[in-house]
């Protein structure tokens, strides 16, 4: 969870509210253990998030033109998918080139826009439950593989990108907290 004050937070505080991912300069067994941990207890934690709130609620933003709390949960789902299957390339291919994908575009779709949550959470739990068990099952050579991303032709390790997936969990789940804190007032 996040601290809040009643005070409203900088722009950049709004937009990152637990900072931006921070590479270890040496990832630790212990970063490894604490970031898959994360992955795992994500869908419950969103879901406990989540599952009361009403529509209206739903449609509360986290920040000035920020996502919908809805569009948030919808996007973990995609985001998830694309990494699990990136996760799966990396180990399976000679450093693969991943697919990107419009991320802002998916959020505007009508399955990102809809205000049943349900298939979002059955998906991020299914894909978080496999991700995991395939996570723990890393050696250091599965650890090293890596993929390249296209839009910045930077190479990724699976074992820094547990880390940012990590992050990207605890990002978004503060983002719904703040929304929540704020009753979707920007």
């Amino acid at each position: 969870m996040i601290n809040m004050s009643s005070e409203l937070f900088d722009l950049e505080q709004l937009k990152f509210p637990i900072g931006e991912f921070k590479k270890p300069d040496l990832i630790s067994k212990d970063d490894l253990e604490n970031w898959i941990t994360a992955i795992e207890n994500f869908p419950s934690k969103v879901k406990m998030l989540t599952e009361n709130l009403s529509v209206n609620q739903l449609n509360w933003i986290y920040r000035a033109n920020g996502w919908k709390i809805k569009q948030v949960v919808h996007h973990c789902a995609d985001s998830h998918i694309n990494s699990f299957v990136r996760f799966k390339l990396a180990l399976t291919e000679e450093m693969p080139i991943i697919k990107p994908y419009e991320e802002q575009k998916w959020a505007e779709l009508n399955d990102g826009l809809a205000d049943d949550l349900s298939a979002s959470i059955q998906i991020i739990t299914g894909v978080h439950a496999r991700w995991v068990l395939l996570l723990k099952s890393f050696g250091e050579q599965e650890l090293k593989r890596e993929f390249i991303h296209p839009a910045n032709n930077k190479i990724s390790t699976l074992e820094e990108t547990i880390g940012v997936y990590a992050w990207h969990c605890n990002h978004h789940l503060a983002h719904i907290e703040q929304a929540l804190f704020y009753k979707g007032q920007f």
